[in-house]
């Protein structure tokens, strides 16, 4: 597998499960005293999606197939598996103390990807603004949290 590969391969399975961590903490905190940060979550959501549908469109003008198959058993690894156990019944603070961490792991996630000296220049071009957008809602992220 190539460099660029497994790195939009790994980044593409962090991005989804970011989506759908964000999209499920959206849902919750909707029936809360904090439904105010839903719709910015919604909008976290949609963000990882874009980034996905991107990074999924450049692999495949480079002729790669990225298989997503694995990605269900690798978000078992993922920092946003801890938001699972934040939705099932806890309140806000939780949530967000949970989604914090997705960011982190995410951010971590692109950081390992940034470290690579062997990624292609366009790759890496894409994934340095995608980091960039990522590291403004790690902080907003955390803004909300502390705010609660």
């Amino acid at each position: 597998m190539s460099v660029d590969r497994k790195i939009t391969k790994d980044l593409i399975e962090t991005l989804e499960d970011g989506r759908k961590g964000f999209a499920d903490a959206a849902d919750k905190l909707a029936d809360t005293n904090r439904a105010d940060i839903a719709p910015k979550f919604r909008e976290f959501a949609e963000q990882r999606a874009g980034f996905s549908a991107e990074l999924e469109t450049m692999a495949a003008a480079y002729g790669d197939d990225i298989d997503e198959d694995g990605s269900v058993l690798a978000a078992v690894h993922r920092g946003w598996m801890s938001l699972k156990d934040a939705l099932a019944g806890s309140d806000p603070d939780g949530v967000l103390d949970a989604a914090e961490q997705g960011e982190d792991h995410a951010l971590s996630e692109y950081d390992k990807a940034l470290a690579n000296t062997e990624i292609s220049a366009d790759l890496r071009t894409v994934v340095q603004r995608q980091h960039a957008v990522i590291a403004t809602a790690h902080a907003e992220v955390k803004r909300l949290r502390d705010t609660v």
